[in-house]
């Protein structure tokens, strides 16, 4: 019986500085496969110096779509999405060959070892569950503009597909600087207001500010952020400031927000 293989999936767009660690974590995969959403930098072409098959879409459509290339291109059993910031280390490597030779049908979802700043936040206890192994056979396609979600083919919503999780945990390099957060501040918060447009809640910023001051509270002190440092007060400030804008934009950029899916 051949051995089950699989296919490391990544989405890229100007991931110049991260492209190559983030490739050479993944080097062990059958194939390793890189869709880029129309890069500046020199992204595709240090994909490619590091093997991977590498597609180019600069039609940005939203993440699903993009997503849904990938899945077309993949050839192999199972097939993993690696984001261009996180490194798989070699305890996740050894849990995620094993997973696949199991040859098993399931879903399984990764956690995250976070890194902002520059420092790792030992001691931030980050809960963040995310879909990220599939088997090819069983995954449909991706849907959503905005925060896209797996569709299986035939689950049964009364008997669904086991969903287990990776113990070993996936380096993500959240936040680099204050100024990329800055930058990167805007996207956040209009996906997140389109979002809560399309589900029909309301803003304001009352609503902004106690989801905000919430949100800080959690981090900071329930999850252990007050622990990590300079770094982890950024960190927790940054996610604070998201949960406020993206309910004040909701409020004030109301008839602005249904073409907010793009990229920045």
């Amino acid at each position: 019986m051949a051995v089950p293989s699989l296919t490391i999936a990544v989405l890229t767009k100007n991931e110049a500085h991260r492209i190559e660690a983030c490739l050479a974590s993944a080097a062990f995969a059958d194939q390793v496969l890189v869709v880029d959403s129309g890069s500046t930098d020199n992204t595709v072409a240090l994909s490619r110096q590091a093997g991977a098959e590498v597609f180019e879409y600069p039609d940005w459509q939203g993440f699903a779509v993009q997503r849904n290339r990938l899945i077309a291109h993949a050839k192999c059993d199972y097939i993993f999405f690696l984001d261009a910031d996180e490194l798989i280390t070699p305890a996740f490597q050894q849990e995620l060959q094993a997973i696949v030779q199991s040859n098993a049908k399931a879903v399984w979802q990764i956690q995250w070892r976070m890194v902002a700043y520059g420092h790792e936040l030992k001691y931030y206890i980050s809960r963040s569950k995310v879909e990220r192994l599939f088997r090819r056979d069983m995954l449909k396609e991706y849907v959503g503009a905005v925060h896209e979600q797996a569709i299986l083919h035939n689950e049964n919503p009364t008997s669904p597909v086991p969903r287990k999780v990776i113990a070993a945990k996936l380096l993500h390099h959240s936040r680099e600087t204050v100024r990329g957060s800055l930058e990167k501040l805007t996207q956040y918060v209009m996906l997140g207001a389109s979002k809560r447009a399309q589900a029909g809640k309301r803003g304001g910023v009352v609503r902004g500010l106690a989801s905000g001051l919430s949100m800080f509270v959690r981090l900071y002190v329930f999850r252990l952020g007050f622990l990590c440092g300079g770094a982890g007060f950024l960190y927790c400030l940054f996610v604070a400031l998201e949960a406020f804008f993206r309910y004040a934009a909701l409020h004030y950029d109301k008839d602005h927000l249904s073409n907010n899916v793009g990229r920045a």
